[in-house]
């Protein structure tokens, strides 16, 4: 795939600094967003500043995936990177929350090249036996970028300006452009490959479709039982069995649909998934309930998130040490065991729980989500030839950000439909409220407005944190049943393992077997 002069230690500095600002730029958001919001007006756009990154990267994933199996990891990466930083210039341009919005949705194309081709080329690159340890360091990094992210977002809006949100991605992702442009040398593909045009144009509208029916459904403007949402579905199951259709057809598919008859490649898809629900159901949920029903300030509830991201690095970069001596399931369903237990904890708390019962219980929840992330990716490269490791690798983060996206939706459906009918089975007690704040009270975000909490009689507001405790303790259960879903998916991944190898020659063909094994 590359030449004698690659350099490796420098192509790994490079990804690791693509990967840096990739992530930061989510997180950064998180804490900016009020502010900018409020200076360029449009507030509300303010979701899809935060929805169209999400929908253009992912849907961008598989295709940068196959594209880097084509034409080789470097000019996508590049691509993916180039994008990327455009995007972040014209943000920072932005006169208004459209142009905001439209300009997010660049950065998100490139994004999804960045941490999909990154694992991807270390598959490539990096000794069988220390691509535990190198996928242990970059998710230690992002677990990193993930802590630091939310408290440069708030220093650079009240020290500096919201523009500089978007500075800061320009010097470290041209310093990774320059390195990566002059460490990576590949051989020159001299076949000349076709592009399976349809296939992607059809799965990129079945993915917008059904990732904007989730978006959009369940608001205030559009329920999930409403003509648009509905419509959105269905379009997208319609272009799914399209392109399914059309792979079945194609020479050169843009996903092989024979990845999925790899078993190590199904189980990883669907831990994937199963892990990515489990923590986004986490990263969302417990800082609602501690802001809204222990009462901590916004700013503490925005750094809550902390002990589960240290344990997640601390347990990523063990697991990714130890990989080599045990097998893949042995990861999975320990992490999956201990988010169960994380999250069967978690659905314990109540009213009077205190701030370090919610710390350890997180702890084991990331504990459990760190022993996964490693083994994914990994297994993964490990599982199939390099001519499709592009996709293969892309494909892992792409059932990730599905199944983030589809965990919070439907784990938001129930908690919300678990408030409404607790208010419903005590009515009379919540009789005396106008019908409007009523029918507003079953809206988590509710439950952080510090004015409406204040109108509320004392009385009726410890009730409500009382619903509200049961519905997050509802979102954990089924938290709980996904780890356990997933640990018995986890053991059909039977006894694959890392096999020791040599280091592999820079200068080997885009083809090869794996080099990982199962064996029962």
């Amino acid at each position: 795939m590359a030449n004698q002069k690659t350099n490796v230690t420098l192509v790994l500095v490079g990804l690791m600094l693509g990967m840096l600002i990739s992530t930061l730029d989510q997180t950064i958001m998180a804490t900016a967003m009020p502010t900018v919001a409020r200076e360029l007006g449009g507030l509300s756009l303010y979701s899809w500043v935060f929805s169209i990154y999400m929908l253009t990267s992912t849907t961008s994933m598989p295709i940068f995936g196959k594209l880097a199996d084509l034409y080789g990891r470097k000019k996508v990466y590049v691509s993916g990177m180039v994008l990327f930083l455009l995007g972040s210039v014209l943000c920072s341009l932005s006169t208004n929350m459209t142009e905001l919005v439209i300009f997010r949705g660049l950065q998100g194309l490139g994004a999804g090249a960045l941490i999909p081709l990154a694992v991807t080329i270390i598959g490539d690159l990096v000794p069988l036996e220390k691509r535990g340890k190198m996928q242990g360091m970059f998710a230690a990094l992002t677990t990193l970028a993930n802590i630091i992210g939310p408290a440069a977002g708030g220093l650079f809006v009240e020290y500096l300006n919201w523009q500089w949100v978007f500075y800061i991605n320009l010097p470290i992702g041209l310093a990774a452009l320059i390195i990566i442009l002059a460490a990576l040398n590949e051989s020159k593909l001299t076949v000349k490959r076709s592009i399976d045009w349809f296939g992607a144009l059809s799965m990129s509208g079945a993915i917008v479709a059904i990732l904007l029916a989730l978006v959009l459904g369940g608001d205030s403007k559009y329920q999930w039982s409403s003509p648009q949402v509905i419509g959105l579905f269905a379009a997208g199951a319609v272009l799914l069995g399209l392109f399914l259709w059309i792979e079945s057809k194609a020479k050169e598919p843009i996903v092989p649909l024979q990845l999925f008859k790899n078993r190590i490649l199904s189980v990883a898809f669907i831990v994937a998934f199963l892990m990515s629900a489990g923590m986004f159901a986490a990263v969302t949920y417990i800082p609602l309930y501690v802001q809204g029903v222990i009462g901590v300030s916004p700013a503490v509830a925005g750094y809550i998130l902390t002990p589960m991201m240290v344990a997640l690095g601390i347990s990523v970069t063990i697991g990714g040490r130890l990989m080599h001596k045990y097998a893949y399931r042995t990861f999975n369903m320990l992490g999956m065991a201990f988010m169960g237990i994380g999250f069967g904890l978690l659905a314990t708390m109540g009213v009077d729980t205190a701030m370090i019962n919610v710390i350890i219980y997180m702890i084991f929840v990331g504990v459990g989500i760190g022993l996964i992330i490693p083994t994914l990716n990994t297994s993964a490269i490990g599982a199939i030839g390099k001519e499709r490791r592009g996709i293969a690798t892309s494909l892992v983060q792409f059932f990730r950000s599905i199944g983030g996206t589809m965990g919070v939706s439907f784990l938001g459906i129930l908690m919300t439909s678990r408030m409404a009918s607790g208010i419903s089975d005590q009515s009379e007690r919540f009789a005396a409220l106008p019908a409007d704040q009523l029918k507003t009270l079953t809206d988590p975000q509710i439950m952080l407005d510090e004015s409406i909490r204040a109108t509320l009689p004392t009385g009726l507001l410890h009730e409500l944190q009382h619903l509200f405790s049961q519905g997050t303790g509802l979102v954990f259960v089924i938290g709980s049943a996904i780890a356990a879903a997933g640990f018995i998916v986890a053991a059909w991944m039977g006894n694959a393992r890392m096999m020791e190898s040599s280091v592999p020659s820079p200068s080997a063909p885009a083809g090869g077997s794996p080099d990982s094994q199962a064996r029962g």
